[in-house]
């Protein structure tokens, strides 16, 4: 696994300094409570200032170098008794060290996690243990009281590393949950897509098929019939396309260097029934439309499923139901409309265990959470039934999401 840790945010400079300027000044106030037998006593002061505030000075580059600072800390730790001093003249540059190990653990590999707390709790306890033993030999390391000094040690570095890492996680986990959230998104969107490029066509081209399969039949015997039916072919085409392109034309609209149609795009719903009633007698089925209750404005979303249902069962009677007559029925009731497609052929069947309109039609319902159920009946022909569910008081509908080819 590679160690390439995020980029941290810079601390404030302000911040940075102050946090130099503190650790200067708590070493300054204890190296000089002991001796140190490498400045002279004349130049002392001026000499411990320098020499305390550049021991701080690393500290200004924590957040950037966290795992460097710390190996520079590490060795201040570790070379103060060749300067003489004792582990309690140093002791501000413990602390300082559990803090980089946290941050060393909140922005690095688990593996540079480990190595920087081991590290940091070896050297530290070294240095302790060995001036306990210089002091007192045994006696003084095995003292109660040196003891807890030593497990209060090892629990701020375990501290610091638990802390370090639960952050690291936290970010982690943050990550991935985002990531998975533009996943699903994109996923669904595609699918979106694939039920309106469906739905847009499959219907469209089924009646081109039908058209075309009648005109070829009479072009020899019945030149009127066969004109008739190329022109509906046309119009079919024409009219997919145009659903098409409005299509691609809302999917580029995020493209700035696009310039926005300034065609308003159409969209198909309910209200386009009769449309759907039109094209599918052009295809040889008659549809007979019911509609029950007070019909009203729908939310889009209810709307534009309903038509697509609609639209999909009356294109499988066309393909699959091998009848000329299908029943549609639209019910609008206080808090969910019905809708419902039945036949009396005896092809629907086949489309009843998949198929991605049927699969696209579960898809719509299940994003309004209502009800779906298509199978075939027992006295024969096949039937689609959706439920969805409405507001109490349904407004007027709203710009949707994509064009439909029906739509003029």
């Amino acid at each position: 696994m590679p160690e390439n840790p995020p980029h941290p945010p810079s601390a404030p400079p302000l911040l940075v300094w102050f946090a130099v300027a503190a650790l200067g000044l708590a070493l300054y106030a204890t190296v000089a409570g002991g001796p140190v037998p490498v400045l002279g006593p004349e130049s002392q002061g001026v000499a411990l200032a320098l020499l305390t505030f550049a021991m701080a000075a690393p500290l200004a580059w924590a957040r950037r170098q966290p795992r460097l600072v710390l190996a520079v800390l590490l060795i201040q730790v570790a070379g103060a008794p060749v300067l003489g001093l004792r582990a309690e003249q140093i002791w501000p540059l413990l602390p300082a060290g559990h803090l980089l190990v946290g941050l060393v653990a909140a922005t690095w590999t688990p593996r540079a996690t480990l190595a920087a707390a081991g590290g940091t709790l070896a050297v530290q306890e070294t240095v302790l243990q060995l001036g306990l033993f210089r002091d007192g030999g045994w006696a003084r390391v095995l003292a109660p009281g040196y003891l807890g000094l030593t497990a209060c040690l090892a629990l701020a570095v375990l501290f610091a590393w638990l802390t370090g890492t639960s952050v690291r996680q936290r970010r982690e986990y943050g990550e991935a949950l985002r990531a998975q959230t533009s996943a699903q998104a994109v996923t669904a969107e595609r699918l979106r897509i694939a039920r309106e490029l469906h739905d847009m066509v499959a219907h469209s081209i089924g009646v081109i098929a039908i058209q075309a399969g009648a005109g070829s039949r009479v072009i020899g015997s019945d030149p009127e019939l066969a004109h008739s039916s190329l022109q509906a072919i046309e119009a079919t085409s024409r009219d997919t396309l145009r659903g098409l392109r409005q299509l691609l034309d809302l999917l580029r609209q995020a493209d700035p260097e696009r310039e926005p149609s300034l065609e308003p795009t159409p969209f198909a719903g309910l209200a386009d029934l009769d449309r759907l009633v039109s094209t599918a007698a052009d295809a040889g089925v008659r549809v007979e439309v019911r509609h029950r209750g007070e019909p009203r404005p729908l939310p889009t979303a209810v709307d534009q499923s309903a038509f697509r249902i609609l639209q999909e069962s009356v294109t499988n009677v066309v393909r699959h139901a091998a009848t000329r007559h299908c029943r549609a029925t639209v019910d609008y009731r206080p808090r969910e409309l019905l809708v419902e497609v039945v036949d009396g052929g005896h092809g629907g069947a086949v489309t009843a265990g998949s198929g991605y309109g049927l699969r696209g039609m579960r898809e719509r319902v299940a994003l309004l959470d209502g009800s779906f159920t298509a199978g075939p009946r027992p006295e024969g022909g096949f039937r689609v039934a959706v439920r969805l569910p409405l507001p109490l008081a349904s407004t007027a509908p709203t710009a949707p999401t994509f064009p439909t080819a029906e739509a003029r």
